[in-house]
């Protein structure tokens, strides 16, 4: 059996290679990954729109719909190429459900700290209410759609790599993106503003983040290719 995860000979005799975490940096790329989706979460609370209104046979073209998230989600799914290339698909899981339960617990942090009583001369309680009382329902939008989507990010890259072994790194990059990067922005669209956003809205909101999202890792694809060879680099069992 072939084992996906770890180095291994495809079918196609080439030498797939990973690195075991032990050692290198692992844990860097783990904190920043998790960072980064903590502060989405937060930053998605906000709806945010470009342009005039515009129509096109009734969609709604214009204004382009995004929210705050969009500023650093689409980083996670680099790092997340960046655990499943250097380290495989364990790893990877492990970066994965780590971020997981991290969202999780702020999530609870964040409903038990909108419920508390607030100081009889503290004015912002309504504020907080409004920005980090809906966090709860981003989070599980975003922990669905994260789930989907970068379990099917690092499954995709992996399966890839294991054709392609050390060659053909934009192909993995770019698959595994457009695979994980579908699920997760349907899955969190839909559940995190249905019902609050038009039909019409919701669909340009999915398309446009969609498409976003795939034109970030396009255009930071020569600064992932030099991260991932300096990781590579600086891990002494990637062999």
């Amino acid at each position: 059996m072939v084992h996906l995860d770890e180095s291994s000979t495809a079918s196609t005799g080439r030498h797939v290679r990973y690195a075991s975490g032990a050692r290198g940096n692992y844990d860097i790329i783990l904190a920043l990954f998790c960072s980064f989706l903590l502060i989405s979460n937060v930053g998605a609370t906000k709806l945010i729109q470009f342009g005039p209104d515009w129509q096109l046979a009734g969609f709604p073209v214009l204004p382009i719909i995004t929210d705050g998230g969009a500023f650093l989600f689409p980083m996670t799914y680099i790092f997340g190429d960046v655990l499943a290339e250097v380290y495989g698909l364990a790893k990877a899981r492990r970066a994965i459900l780590t971020g997981f339960s991290v969202s999780i617990l702020a999530s609870l942090i964040f409903l038990v700290v909108d419920s508390a009583p607030p100081a009889t001369d503290w004015p912002n309680q309504s504020a907080w209410h409004a920005v980090l009382g809906f966090v709860p329902r981003i989070v599980l939008a975003s922990l669905l759609g994260y789930l989907a989507g970068q379990f099917l990010n690092a499954w995709a890259l992996v399966k890839i790599k294991a054709v392609t072994a050390e060659g053909s790194l934009w192909a993995r990059l770019l698959g595994s993106t457009v695979v994980g990067e579908l699920a997760d922005t349907a899955i969190f669209c839909t559940v995190a503003f249905a019902g609050i956003i038009t039909g019409g809205t919701l669909l340009n909101y999915i398309v446009v983040g969609y498409l976003y999202k795939v034109a970030v890792e396009v255009v930071f694809l020569p600064i992932t290719y030099q991260v991932i060879r300096l990781v590579k680099n600086h891990e002494p069992d990637y062999l």
